[in-house]
């Protein structure tokens, strides 16, 4: 297998923002973190969407995308994740092609099924129909991406007549694809199937679990690319870990504590109601996920 020359760079940008923080200055410091890293040869860019919590406060990537585009010039910027339940596919694919062109070929679609069980509920979505909706979507939109005959369908939640996309993506066929998938078969099935890359979004997990095998993940999705004739890159896989160097390790892990903790503590144990992976007092905590392999933070050397 032939990888490439360097590891490709890029950030997961959730965001995360504690709860209470003035929402016009975090847009802000959003956009300016986005410029630094075009002008630091940062390779992409992944915003969420999010409804939901107070955390992750951008409800629409590619409304931030757009603004992104305008105050970079190389930095791909990727749509991390557009949860297609929550939208009709025609739109979505409108919005994004328009994206397409508007950043020559910068932007990348990351797809997904929702995230917050609040933000589907508030919507009136059943949770356990998600998945099997973002399926569906994606085809569709895949098909207006590429279909140059008008496409009509019926769908139990979105129906299609005679439906025609304006104009074609910049890239071609259509923009990089890529699925999220949280260290489950379900995620990465599906992109083998839709011939996607991965978004692999790490989060700790129950000690009792065992470590996550991330190799076994991509057999999964190289055998579901060669059932439905499909290919699929390994070295198109993203994976999303915190990471964090200073110039010593000590340094590295008090810059980070406090708002490792407030993560951690606040964030994927509150909001999330994740089980907690470390019982031990919070002074500790940043050292034991890195030494366990949960996060990466210490000097270069170290890491």
């Amino acid at each position: 297998m032939n990888l490439p020359n360097r590891m490709t760079f890029g950030i997961f940008l959730g965001p995360f923002h504690k709860v209470g923080e003035n929402p016009t200055l975090a847009f802000r410091r959003d956009l300016e973190l986005i410029e630094w890293l075009d002008h630091l040869g940062y390779d992409e860019a992944w915003i969420g969407e999010h409804h939901s919590a107070g955390w992750e406060i951008i409800s629409s990537p590619e409304l931030f995308i757009a603004a992104s585009a305008e105050r970079t010039t190389h930095i791909k910027l990727g749509t991390g994740v557009v949860s297609l339940p929550y939208h009709h596919p025609f739109m979505v694919a409108n919005r994004m092609v328009q994206l397409d062109h508007m950043t020559r070929g910068r932007v990348l679609f990351g797809v997904g099924p929702g995230a917050l069980p609040t933000d589907a509920y508030m919507m009136g979505i059943e949770p356990t129909s998600q998945r099997p909706k973002m399926d569906e979507a994606l085809g569709i939109i895949l098909r207006l991406f590429t279909e140059d005959e008008p496409i009509t369908y019926k769908s139990d939640w979105f129906e299609l007549n005679e439906a025609l996309l304006q104009i074609r993506p910049y890239q071609t066929p259509y923009m990089p694809l890529a699925v999220a998938s949280i260290q489950s078969p379900s995620g990465v099935a599906l992109a083998g199937k839709h011939g996607a890359s991965v978004l692999t979004i790490t989060v700790p997990r129950d000690p009792s679990e065992g470590k996550a095998e991330y190799s076994k993940l991509w057999e999964i999705a190289e055998e579901s690319a060669r059932e439905h004739g499909k290919v699929v890159r390994r070295e198109d896989w993203r994976l999303t870990v915190p990471v964090h160097i200073a110039e010593t390790t000590k340094q590295a892990r008090d810059e980070v504590r406090a708002g490792a903790i407030d993560f951690l503590r606040g964030y994927t144990e509150g909001t999330n109601g994740r089980e907690p992976v470390f019982n031990g007092p919070d002074d500790q905590l940043v050292d034991w996920m890195a030494d366990n392999g949960y996060w990466i933070v210490g000097s270069p050397e170290d890491c």
